[in-house]
């Protein structure tokens, strides 16, 4: 096998992309960056104790078809792969791959997370499979447009299907190494569906945070933020949610007012919102600071809930003017740019063009252009506030945002809802009827909207999702800490019993097929 030894450690993108708006990203960044600090304490802690949980990782390519579906079609790419065996039970432990989504893989996938965790615990070999044009497994023209078609979650799946074969091959595995599946938001919708479309390779799939459902119009999303605001169990209140609409409301009467250059001083922009197309860009950057807030409560890397609740609705003389609302927002927008050591909010709309239509790959960091070409070409996922329950402004419109895949790709925004339409087919959406497929969501996660999250039985099997009440986006996937609400500690166990039923009920089967 084409293994080297992996050499740092950096934190794996757990909390996958679906997101609009550039700070969105950047805050979704700095949640990685925060928790590598924290994995690189613990490794050192486990190194000093003795321990030498690195030399256990090895990595390696394997050259998959660029076209999966078109066997005259010779051209490859080398997708990157991770390995763990220092918890496996050779020969008859089971698999367990984490399956990577719309960013880079890192050592971390393999080495800890609640899905390492329960590895050691069964003594299985751990695997993760990094993403199609995502990281290092990507061609240096791949970014190009025209490149860009083999970019897919039809072509990912294959992938999936032809690394099983080339894992059992180099371990010699075999019907006695039961397969699980793990992913998270987009990656989450990959392992469920990979169970649904190749049942006989994997035997179950946990999905955490799954947006399986595509959307054209995700203006459900915004609607969970403000319901999310105003959450009591987790320092939201209704006076919250309503000082933060007064507040959008009051910049966009100053915008409308032509008071532009105050705007840009208040905010700390970069540059001075005069086009119609950097306004927009600004509010959507405003309202990505409230997003991140809700969708990363309590992972430390921004403000949580509470924290921004508290400054909306304080009572301090500070904020006792006709401008109170607006000017709460702007001390969120300062509260940005000082923990992400930002020196002015970029509002380039531009500036962000030009970064979407740049094909070079520059190695391992590049995910924009691609997620980008799959929201316009499978799912849609557009976080629009044109209805009256978003807390933000109406700016942000569904127009604006697939006007991009006309620009960009040549996708006809016409073309969209078919588009759409054939993924929920393809798939089954929210609805897909299938089994042994874990759909974990959180309570305030404006994403459970497209997963699955009634409780339901097929055929009597037992339900198939965990619900926690209040906890974010792919909050049951990071390893225990003692910090954890008793909601997520209870829901880990129930997602540790689904594990290990499946891997009992495996078992079982293979003895009364007399194959064990």
């Amino acid at each position: 096998m084409n293994f080297s030894a992996s050499r740092c450690l950096i934190l794996l993108l757990l909390l996958n992309f679906v997101d609009s708006g550039q700070i969105l990203r950047r805050i979704k960044r700095r949640v990685r960056d925060i928790q590598i600090q924290k994995n690189k304490q613990l490794l050192l802690t486990l190194t000093v104790s003795g321990h030498q949980p690195l030399q256990h990782v090895k990595e390696g390519r394997i050259l998959q078809p660029l076209d999966h579906f078109n066997r005259q079609n010779v051209n490859t790419f080398p997708q990157r792969f991770l390995v763990n065996e220092a918890y496996w039970r050779d020969p008859d432990g089971p698999v367990f791959l984490f399956i990577g989504g719309e960013g880079p893989l890192f050592e971390y996938d393999v080495l800890a997370g609640h899905h390492s965790d329960m590895a050691e615990e069964h003594g299985a070999l751990l695997l993760a499979l990094e993403h199609r044009f995502y990281g290092d497994s990507i061609n240096p023209d791949g970014l190009k447009t025209k490149n860009l078609a083999d970019l897919s979650s039809q072509q990912a799946l294959a992938d999936l299907a032809a690394f099983h074969q080339y894992i059992s091959h180099s371990f010699n595995l075999s019907h006695r190494n039961t397969w699980i599946s793990f992913g998270g938001s987009y990656s989450g919708a990959l392992s469920a569906w990979f169970r649904g479309k190749f049942p006989s390779l994997v035997y179950g799939a946990v999905a955490s945070s799954a947006p399986v459902k595509a959307q054209l119009d995700f203006s459900a999303y915004n609607n969970v933020v403000g319901l999310s605001l105003m959450n009591e169990a987790v320092g939201g209140s209704e006076k919250c949610l309503a000082k933060v609409r007064e507040a959008f409301a009051a910049v966009e009467a100053t915008l409308i007012g032509g008071n532009t250059s105050q705007v840009a001083l208040d905010f700390g922009c970069c540059q001075i919102p005069k086009e119609p197309h950097d306004q927009v860009e600004l509010m959507q950057n405003l309202a990505d600071i409230v997003m991140g807030t809700v969708q990363y409560n309590e992972e430390g890397v921004l403000m949580s809930i509470n924290e921004l609740c508290g400054i909306m609705t304080n009572t301090s003389e500070e904020y006792q003017d006709g401008l109170e609302a607006y000017n709460r927002l702007v001390k969120l927008s300062e509260i940005y740019r000082s923990t992400s050591e930002e020196p002015c909010l970029d509002i380039s709309f531009e500036k962000s063009m030009n970064d979407l239509m740049d094909t070079t790959v520059h190695t391992g960091t590049r995910a924009e252009r691609q997620w980008t070409y799959q929201t316009c070409t499978e799912f849609g996922f557009y976080q629009t506030c044109e209805d009256a329950t978003c807390p933000f402004s109406g700016m942000l419109t569904l127009q604006a945002q697939t006007k991009l895949c006309a620009t960009l790709f040549g996708i006809s925004q016409h073309s969209l809802p078919a588009r759409i339409a054939f993924t929920n087919t393809y798939y089954g959406g929210d609805n897909p009827h299938t089994h042994r497929i874990l759909y974990v969501n959180g309570g305030i996660d404006p994403w459970k909207e497209l997963s699955v999250v009634q409780h339901r039985t097929e055929e009597g099997e037992e339900a198939q999702t965990v619900f926690i009440k209040d906890t974010a986006h792919c909050a049951d996937m990071s390893s225990r800490r003692v910090t954890d609400r008793s909601s997520l500690r209870k829901a880990r166990q129930e997602i540790e019993k689904h594990v290990t039923d499946w891997l009992k009920t495996a078992a079982q089967e293979r003895r009364e097929k007399g194959t064990s």
